[in-house]
Parts: structure tokens; sequence; C-alpha cells
């Protein structure tokens, strides 16, 4: 059952009411058709703001509709961006992050001290702590361990602060941030285990050590 407030906001858009709450620790989330109750909601009331002459509560309540719209397209507000210092001051504080840096405008690289934190935990509070500055729709969020001992532990892993996995915002460009690209690592670790080219590494070995022990020195 929805609780009285999400009722209200739903009908006349009430200001402090809000989808999360506090047990829901959770990145703002974007990409979502738009909810038809709650449109529809919303047009009512903005149709009894018209009527009443309210313009102050009919504006602020288009812009609400136009901000939904623009969520639902996953197009991310030019009008909020994020400062890249402030950025780097708030998610230093995250922790388990070892270090932070820009990597271009819209991809921040975050260092975590245990492989064990880069996580899409990590990343959901990395994203929780820009909500504050500006729309995290335009920031892709990408973790890599400081504590790596191979190619696996090194993989970088990436997500839009509001989106799922491997999605971009509208306009939004895929850059590949790992050194060595996770296809050629898979590959390359699907080769280490295939029992023919094994078999195949062995039957060289061999070869040599025959043609070492059977070659004279010179």
């Amino acid at each position: 059952m929805r609780s009285v407030c999400s009722i209200l906001a739903l009908v006349l858009a009430l200001p402090g009411c809000t989808q999360r709450t506090a047990e829901d620790p959770r990145p703002q989330q974007a990409g979502q058709p738009l909810d038809p109750v709650s449109t529809a909601g919303r047009i009512a009331a903005m149709r009894g703001q018209a009527v009443l002459g309210d313009q102050e509560g009919l504006r602020k309540n288009m812009e609400s509709l136009q901000d939904d719209m623009r969520r639902s397209m996953k197009l991310a507000d030019g009008s909020r961006p994020i400062d890249h210092e402030q950025a780097r001051a708030a998610v230093r504080v995250v922790e388990g992050v070892r270090s932070v840096a820009w990597i271009d405008r819209a991809n921040l690289l975050a260092i975590v001290d245990r492989n064990e934190r880069r996580s899409y935990e990590t990343i959901d509070a990395i994203c929780l702590a820009l909500e504050p500055l500006g729309d995290t729709l335009a920031v892709v969020v990408n973790v890599q361990s400081g504590a790596a001992t191979n190619g696996d532990e090194l993989e970088v892993l990436s997500r839009n602060c509001q989106l799922a996995p491997g999605d971009r915002a509208l306009l939004q460009a895929r850059r590949r941030i790992d050194v060595i690209d996770p296809a050629i690592r898979a590959q390359h670790k699907a080769a280490q285990t295939d029992p023919k080219l094994q078999n195949r590494r062995q039957e060289q070995e061999e070869s040599m050590r025959i043609l070492e022990q059977t070659t004279p020195e010179m």
C-alpha cells in the first residue's frame, strides 16, 4: 500500500515527499518509463493549479514533468553539471577509496584499497556522494583495485551512476578504460584451459627437451 506522503505527492506534488527512503540508499535511477499514475496525478494537479491561478505550483509541476521525461530518455541535465574538484573531494571520503581522478568530462576513476571493494556497491556509494553536487546521469564511475596482482583483478568495473551496467546516457560516448581489452583477456584465459592447446604445448616442450638432449655441444 502506498504511503500517505506518496499518494499526496502524486496528486498534489507536495514538496518534501520523495520516492526514496532512508532504508533504500540506492542512487537515483534513470531510463525507466514514465509512471502513468504519477504522470496523471501531476497533470491533474497542474490543471487545478491553472484554474486556481497558482503560477508557482504550476511552474514547479511543469519542471518536474519535464525532468521526468528527460530522465526517462536518459538525457543528462546540462543545467546541473558536477564540479570536478568538489566531486573528487566528496569521493575521497568514501570508504575504501584510495585516490580519485577524472579521465575526461564524464569518466571518474577511483582506485580502491582492496580487490573486494572493486564492486557495484562501491560505485553506488560513490554515486550517492556525488548526488548533492549535480546530475549524476552525466557521470560514469570506473573502479579499479590498487591491490591487484593479476589481469582479472586489474580489470576496471564501470557503470553510469543512474543506469544498468553497460548502458550509457543519451549522447554519452563509450570509453574503454582497461589497458587490456576484456575480450582479449577472456580469449587468453580460454586458451590456457583448452586441453588441445595444453597437449600441443606439452608436445612442443617434450620435442625441445629431446632436441636439447640429442644435440651435441659445440
